[in-house]
């Protein structure tokens, strides 16, 4: 029995315009989504901001009724067997809300516990093997309030597991962490999936998604654009090579520039801490590289790097660099 499957699933919101004579509209968040997740899979839903990906996870976890087609996870309808879903998932938005902050992270735990209805018996060595798990164990009788952000995200999906549900949303949980504690949530999320919960997640992050997913797709405008493993997804983009320069000062206007060239196949320009990054993906490599400069003729620039092509660069392809 396939976990989790969406079969040509469209969400509409309405919605109005103007000031004076305001005007009703609809729009459509997710567009004829089909996709299909097996017992076991960590999939991975990438996509924009505003692609449709957290309205998908929300119509699967019963939040929101599809306006049409079908949602089912374990064999259940979305829309008519909504009590028997929410207790076999569990599912993890991005952000700190959802706890209270002046319990310690047992005691929450303990309380959402009893909100399952879980035996009495069964409460304190489930907290104990869960608290392990997210690597808690060491601070459970604190409060929440001296938690750090990559804490209190872990506490959450202790939470999520705590009736041990088969099937496991996480909706941009990495969202806003510092680098080491995305690193100690991704290693709990790759802990699960080898007890075997099959898990939905939704990411901005390639890297993440390259190291955790077993299959991807790509939703871009409400659409599925592309489906495949994160191996079947860079071939798609083994044509290409990527020019990285290190700039300062550019406005964004100069993808626009770069993008008209024949030798360009899409431009972004990235802000880091250090200064600005523009990636250029291009057919011909370093052979690109006097063109490209001539178009940055009095812009200082950094480094100069050509590399093969990732995972992000074939969603930039696919999305056609929004983001």
């Amino acid at each position: 029995m396939t976990a989790i499957r969406l079969e040509d699933v469209r969400f509409i919101y309405r919605t109005s315009t103007g000031f004076i004579r305001r005007q009703r509209r609809e729009v459509a968040a997710v567009d004829g989504v089909s996709l299909a997740v097996e017992p076991g899979e960590l999939f991975g839903l990438l996509g924009p901001n505003g692609a449709g990906k957290t309205t998908t996870v929300k119509v699967l976890t019963t939040l929101l009724i599809p306006s049409s087609g079908t949602a089912t996870v374990l064999g259940l309808d979305a829309v008519r067997d909504v009590a028997a879903i929410r207790r076999r998932i569990g599912f993890v938005l991005g952000g700190e809300r959802g706890l209270y902050y002046r319990l310690s992270g047992r005691e929450n735990l303990r309380y959402f516990a009893e909100l399952y209805y879980m035996e009495p018996r069964a409460i304190g060595p489930r907290i104990d093997e869960l608290l392990v798990l997210v690597g808690l164990a060491d601070r459970a009788d604190d409060r929440v309030m001296w938690y750090s952000r990559g804490m209190k995200q872990r506490l959450h999906i202790a939470r999520a597991l705590l009736h041990a549900p088969d099937v496991l949303f996480l909706d941009e949980p990495t969202q806003g962490l510092d680098p080491v504690a995305s690193r100690e949530l991704r290693r709990t999320i790759k802990a699960l999936r080898e007890r075997g919960v099959t898990i939905l997640l939704t990411t901005h992050d390639m890297f993440e998604a390259d190291e955790l997913c077993d299959r991807i797709s790509i939703i871009n405008q409400g659409r599925i654009v592309a489906e495949g493993t994160p191996e079947a997804l860079k071939r798609g983009v083994d044509d290409l090579s990527v020019v990285e320069i290190e700039v300062s000062g550019l406005d964004s206007e100069i993808c626009k520039v770069l993008d008209a060239m024949v030798e360009v196949d899409a431009a972004t320009l990235a802000e880091r801490p250090s200064g600005q990054v523009l990636r250029v993906q291009t057919r011909l490599g370093a052979r690109a590289l006097p063109a490209l400069l001539a178009k940055l003729d009095g812009v200082s620039v950094g480094y100069v790097s050509v590399r093969e092509a990732t995972l992000e660069d074939a969603y930039v392809r696919l999305v056609g660099g929004d983001g």
